[in-house]
C-alpha cells in the first residue's frame, strides 16, 4: 500500500472514531439524571419541601419577606382545625356574621351582616373559594375579635419557627406590615397537612354550593376552587392560592405520590400560568429524584421479655414508632436496618404500652433514629396460686 493510501485510511478511521465518540457523549448528555440539572425558577421566591421530614429540596430566596395575600388563610385554617380538635368549637356551631366580617372586599362569598352559617360551611368557603368574609367571621367566632385571632396567628407562627412572618389580618388583604416568606408558608402548610390531612378533602373540591340565609330568603351561591392544580397534576391534593396587586401570584401546592409528600411554594409569580408551571416544575424535580423508605411497621413484635412474678411468664415487645427516611431515588430499594435492645427480665405488673426497651434504626451504617419498644399486653402480678402452678410447671 502506498504512503498516501495508508495516510488516507488512517484519516478515515480517525474520523469514524471521532463520529462514534461524539454520538456516545451526546447520548450520555441526553440521559443526564435530573438531579444534576439546576432548576430555573423565575418567581422571586420559591421553596420545595418534603412534608414528613421538613427537608428543603430546592429553594430560591426562601427567607425573603414578601406579601402572602390569601396564602395567609393556611394559618387561619390551621387554627380552625386546632380549635375543633381542642373542643373549643365544633363543625356544627352556628356563626353569626358581623358587620366587620361582611365588609371584607376581595375574594368573598358575599356574606351579609347577621347571616348565620355553620363552622363547616365557612371553612369550606375559605378552603375552596378563598373567602375573606368567611375567614374573618371564623376568626371572630374563635377568638372574639379579628385582632385577638391575629395574636393567635402570630403566636402559632412563632411556635412553628416562622421567623420572617408578621400577620395583621386573618385573610391576607394587603397591608405593608403583613408579610411572610416562602419557607414560612411551607412550614405552616406542613403543620396543617400533617396534623389534619382531612384538609385535602376540602382542598380538592372543584365546585360546590352553599345556601345563603339572607333577609331576601334562601339563595344558592356557587363555589369554585381558586387552585386548579389538582385537576391536571398527578398526585396534587392542595393547598392554597393567593393574589393581590402587591403580592402578585402565590401558591402553596401539595402533592403525594407513593409515600413521598411534597410542598411546593412560589411567591410573586407574574401570572397564574407561571405560578402553576413553576410549582409543577419543582414537584417534578422532587418526584424524579427522591423517595421515602420506611423501617419496620408500628406494632411489629420484635422480641419477648421474661416477666418476673407475672401472671404470664413473658410479654411481647412491639415497635411504637415507625421511622421514615428521605433518600435519593437510586437508593429506594435499600433497607433500613435495626437493632433491638431488650432486658432479660422485668418485674410485674406491666401495663400495655409501657416502655420495655429500645429499637435503634440505621441506614448504610449510620444511626438515623430510634423508637421505644412497648409492651403488647398488660401482665398482672401473679397470685400465690398462679406462682405455685408456675413453679410446679418449671420443676415437673
Amino acid at each position: 500500500m502506498s504512503l498516501n493510501k495508508h495516510i488516507g485510511v488512517v484519516l478515515i478511521i480517525t474520523l469514524l472514531i471521532n463520529i462514534i465518540s461524539f454520538n456516545v457523549v451526546k447520548g450520555e448528555e441526553n440521559t443526564t439524571d435530573k438531579s444534576d440539572i439546576e432548576l430555573e425558577i423565575e418567581s422571586p421566591s420559591a421553596v420545595l419541601m418534603e412534608a414528613k421530614t421538613g427537608k428543603v429540596l430546592f429553594e430560591k430566596n426562601m427567607n425573603e419577606k414578601r406579601f402572602p395575600a390569601s396564602t395567609t388563610k393556611i394559618m387561619t385554617l390551621l387554627l380552625i382545625y386546632e380549635a375543633v380538635e381542642k373542643g373549643k368549637i365544633s363543625w356544627d356551631d352556628i356563626v353569626t356574621v358581623s358587620e366587620h366580617a361582611a365588609s371584607m372586599g376581595g375574594s368573598q362569598v358575599y356574606l351579609e351582616q347577621n347571616e348565620q352559617q355553620t363552622v363547616k360551611t365557612l371553612t369550606k368557603c375559605i378552603a375552596i373559594a378563598s373567602a375573606n368574609d368567611a375567614a374573618v367571621a371564623m376568626a371572630e367566632h374563635i377568638a372574639g375579635s379579628e385582632e385577638a385571632f391575629v395574636k393567635m396567628m402570630n403566636e402559632k407562627a412563632k411556635e412553628l419557627g416562622m421567623k420572617n412572618t408578621n400577620f395583621v389580618n386573618a385573610c391576607g388583604l394587603h397591608d405593608d406590615s403583613h408579610f411572610t416568606s416562602a419557607y414560612d408558608i411551607a412550614l405552616m402548610s406542613r403543620e396543617l397537612i400533617n396534623k389534619y390531612p382531612e384538609i385535602h378533602e376540602l382542598a380538592t373540591i372543584w365546585q360546590d354550593t352553599i345556601i345563603h340565609e339572607t333577609r331576601r330568603g334562601k339563595e344558592e351561591f356557587g363555589l369554585t376552587n381558586t387552585n386548579n392544580l389538582f385537576k391536571w397534576y398527578k398526585g396534587a391534593n392542595g393547598l392554597k392560592t393567593g393574589f393581590t396587586q402587591q403580592s402578585m401570584y402565590c401558591l402553596s401546592a401539595t402533592a403525594k405520590r407513593d409515600e413521598l409528600s411534597l410542598i411546593s411554594v412560589v411567591m410573586g409569580a407574574k401570572s397564574k400560568q407561571a405560578r402553576n408551571s413553576e410549582v409543577a416544575k419543582m414537584l417534578d424535580y422532587g418526584f424524579a429524584n427522591f423517595a421515602i423508605i420506611k423501617g419496620e411497621p408500628v406494632g411489629k413484635v420484635v422480641g419477648s421479655v421474661k416477666v418476673n412474678k407475672g401472671s404470664s411468664p413473658n410479654v411481647n415487645g412491639i415497635i411504637k414508632k415507625q421511622v421514615q427516611l428521605l433518600v435519593n431515588k437510586n437508593m429506594a430499594d435499600e433497607k433500613i436496618e435495626y437493632k433491638v435492645e431488650l432486658p432479660e427480665a422485668i418485674q410485674a405488673p406491666v401495663k400495655k404500652g409501657d416502655k420495655i426497651g429500645n429499637i435503634i434504626y440505621t441506614f448504610q451504617g449510620k444511626e438515623i433514629g430510634s423508637s421505644d419498644i412497648i409492651a403488647e399486653d398488660s401482665i398482672e402480678k401473679a397470685s400465690f396460686n398462679t406462682m405455685f402452678k408456675l413453679i410446679l410447671k418449671e420443676w415437673f
